[in-house]
């Protein structure tokens, strides 16, 4: 797993030093390890003594997401024009600056330092620290903390450990080649950071309603493809009765992905009348991150996602048309 180099350390303590105040903000409909990357990213900011602005775009529609939600403001307090070069932009997590979101702010005039480890990840013109086979991003903020700051306390380990824990799926993802991240969650542990109590806050307190929309989503899945790929849709109305607390989508994909013979699966959302977003999630080789690009999106290997123009019928249509390319390319022609 990667470690980072003394030079990306180097290179981020300089933007720290050559910067007088930072906005930190990480990708819209935040997840765990985004929220939990980017506080502690603050936290090394105000260790330096500079001032910054912590944003989100959200929305924080995850339960366990609630009690982080106050510590992110929606609007950048943007600086004087002639403080404007002075003022760093630390993005957490995604390294596009559309997916940070509409909160009225032109991100690109800021100098920008992206950490991050989505596939997808391009840096262009930014000071990047970017791994895509880190689990999380999580684990590359506790690399910089430990060497910028030191020994985390209970607090911080904690939210690095929800970080760490809520990209790894508690850890089942990780494979044979994943000791150095049960040595950094060790780490944690030892701070103080509880995995029971971690993992209670991630999996309990969800909506009555997110079991009922769950229920809906498992009665439309179909499967595709002889049966390698499943696709199901959630509708607005759908949205409109059920889906106002959130949803359960981790569920969703771990249960279709548990079904014999299944490669992938496509949850597919529309969001207005004429735009959807998708969730792809894959076991193995099959490598959904390059069916998300095709759509402008992006995202991991085996699990990914996109926003994009039309209608569900048509926007599966073209998603199950890809995934047969994806399929006969990786030598498992329907």
């Amino acid at each position: 797993m990667p470690t980072i180099t003394k030079e990306q350390i180097q290179a981020f303590r300089q933007f720290l030093n050559t910067h007088r105040s930072f906005i930190i903000a990480g990708h819209k409909e935040p997840d765990g390890d985004c929220i939990s990357s980017c506080i502690v990213l603050a936290q090394i900011v105000q260790k330096s003594g500079k001032p910054f602005q912590l944003i989100s775009a959200g929305p924080f529609k995850r339960p366990e997401l609630k009690r982080y939600e106050q510590r992110f403001a929606r609007t950048v307090q943007e600086p004087a024009a002639q403080e404007l070069s002075g003022t760093g932009l630390i993005i957490a997590d995604c390294s596009e600056i559309q997916r940070l979101g509409d909160m009225g702010c032109d991100f690109s005039r800021y100098d920008r330092f992206i950490i991050d480890h989505h596939k997808t990840s391009a840096a262009e013109g930014s000071a990047a620290i970017i791994y895509p086979d880190s689990p999380a991003t999580a684990y590359l903020v506790q690399q910089l903390y430990e060497q910028l700051v030191g020994t985390p306390d209970a607090k911080t380990a904690s939210l690095l450990f929800f970080g760490l824990a809520a990209d790894t799926g508690f850890f089942r993802f990780l494979t044979e080649n994943s000791a150095d991240i049960f040595h950094a969650a060790a780490r944690l542990t030892a701070q103080g950071a509880s995995p029971r109590v971690i993992y209670d806050e991630m999996t309990s307190g969800k909506p009555y309603s997110t079991r009922k929309l769950l229920g809906l989503m498992l009665d439309r899945a179909e499967r595709k493809l002889n049966g390698r790929v499943i696709i199901t849709y959630e509708t607005m109305e759908d949205t409109r009765t059920l889906g106002q607390e959130g949803r359960d989508s981790d569920s969703l994909y771990q249960l279709l992905l548990a079904v014999s013979g299944v490669e992938a699966v496509a949850f597919v959302r529309q969001e207005t009348d004429r735009s959807c977003t998708v969730g792809l999630r894959s076991r193995d080789t099959l490598d959904v991150s390059a069916i998300a690009a095709k759509f402008g999106g992006g995202g991991h290997k085996n699990a990914a996602g996109l926003s994009t123009e039309g209608t569900i019928p048509v926007l599966v249509s073209r998603l199950l048309a890809e995934f047969e390319k994806s399929l006969q390319h990786a030598g498992t022609a329907t």
